[in-house]
């Protein structure tokens, strides 16, 4: 791939200029008129764009490049991979599955030598590119690598690896979570780079291991796959789960498997339980009180289910129904909380009462129907400060009207 064009003065003045524009338009608008690859550059600005939010620090750099969109999906958001990066530091460190680079970029900085490994061919172009320039010499950016030292290699990384004679303190991986046809795995085994087969030699060959993985595969799966992992993180932002971070430390190998859910919202919080926990913990079952609270969603994928309720003294309102009942709570509860207003009859009369103009969130949680076709029987459309929660409780199919909750 020849990166010249995108260095060109005209190239990056277009990019520039027409940031806040539709690409599909201005491939349109500008077609035959331009001395440089229209093409890529509108691509540049439509990645741009869907960083914008995700990779905000990047995305405002003129100078880096964009790659296709599928590695820009994939890629770790510039919150998460300095999430990653906490308290990581050492002597050297590789990165497997380096892709656009970005959790390479953070997680590198506490390490004397960092080595990048990405297998294709254009990829690993543009990230080796935009990982020099983003470490310029000391003090003058502030997105500055403390790295004293960047490899790249290009190939497969577990390939690197296995044939390296080197001995690191942390391997990172973030194994392909497509196949053919962009499908979605959900085993281990099923990804690539094939970590549950070089397990055992990433062991020897390292201080502590860190595997990032798809939020759609299941936890329970993975540690059938892998044991001997430490300890799980879910790691949500604003409540939307992003990733399941699986490590394992050769210090400390004995110790019992903890998982914790992070959220890192406006106010980061975080809910940590062992295994152990949730295997004799009980759930206490009853009927809605004068709150309804719903835990943070990481808190429900690293299953908690139990534990959750039994550590904040809440009632469940059935066993599939993950919502829990209080007539009061704590004002740090890892969760969303709804201040229960009435109960509601599911028929057009009543709810044409209640909500004259049809405006009212809905939520369904182990309900009889789900959140749209209720919405469509009703005509409801979603939107304003009130809340129509539908559940299960040990009397059967109940609808709540509530409101989020204010500590007084």
């Amino acid at each position: 791939m020849d990166l010249t064009q995108f260095h060109r003065a005209d190239f990056q003045q277009f990019v520039q200029d027409h940031l806040m524009e539709d690409p599909a338009l201005l491939l349109f608008k500008y077609q035959g008129k331009t001395d440089f690859d229209l093409k890529a550059a509108v691509q540049q600005i439509s990645a741009r764009q869907k960083a914008a939010k995700k990779l905000p620090s990047w995305a405002s750099n003129s100078q880096l490049i964009f790659p296709a969109s599928i590695s820009l999906e994939q890629s770790s958001s510039e919150q998460t991979a300095e999430f990653k990066a906490r308290d990581r530091e050492g002597q050297i460190m590789i990165d497997l599955t380096g892709g656009f680079g970005v959790d390479f970029f953070y997680m590198s900085q506490g390490f004397e030598t960092g080595i990048y490994c990405e297998r294709q061919p254009e990829l690993f172009q543009i990230s080796k590119y935009n990982l020099e320039l983003l470490k310029p010499s000391k003090g003058s950016e502030p997105l500055e690598s403390s790295t004293k030292k960047l490899e790249f290699f290009e190939g497969d990384g577990l390939d690197h690896f296995v044939k390296s004679n080197k001995y690191f303190d942390l391997i990172y991986a973030d194994p392909a979570r497509r196949g053919k046809g962009n499908q979605k795995m959900y085993k281990l085994q099923d990804c690539e780079p094939d970590v549950y087969s070089a397990w055992e030699m990433m062991k020897s060959k390292s201080d502590s291991i860190l595997l990032k993985l798809s939020p759609m595969l299941d936890i329970s799966q993975a540690l059938t796959e892998l044991p001997d992992i430490q300890k799980v993180q879910v790691v949500s932002v604003k409540n939307e789960v992003k990733e399941l971070l699986l490590h394992w430390f050769k210090e400390g190998v004995e110790s019992p498997l903890t998982i914790e859910a992070v959220d890192l919202g406006a106010k980061e919080s975080s809910f940590s339980f062992e295994q152990r926990e949730e295997e004799i913990s009980n759930s206490t079952f009853g009927e809605v009180e004068k709150y309804l609270i719903e835990p943070f969603s990481g808190i429900l994928k690293a299953g908690a289910f139990k534990s959750f309720g039994a550590r904040f003294g809440l009632k469940k309102l059935d066993p599939n129904s993950h919502l829990y009942t209080s007539s009061e709570f704590h004002k740090d509860l890892p969760a969303r909380v709804f201040e229960v207003i009435d109960q509601v009859n599911p028929n057009k009369k009543e709810l044409k009462q209640r909500f004259p103009f049809g405006k009212v969130n809905v939520m369904m949680r182990n309900y009889a129907t789900g959140a749209a076709d209720f919405k469509n029987k009703f005509g409801l459309r979603d939107g304003g400060e009130d809340f129509l929660i539908g559940t299960k409780t040990q009397s059967g199919f109940k609808i709540y009207w509530c409101r989020l909750a204010t500590l007084q």
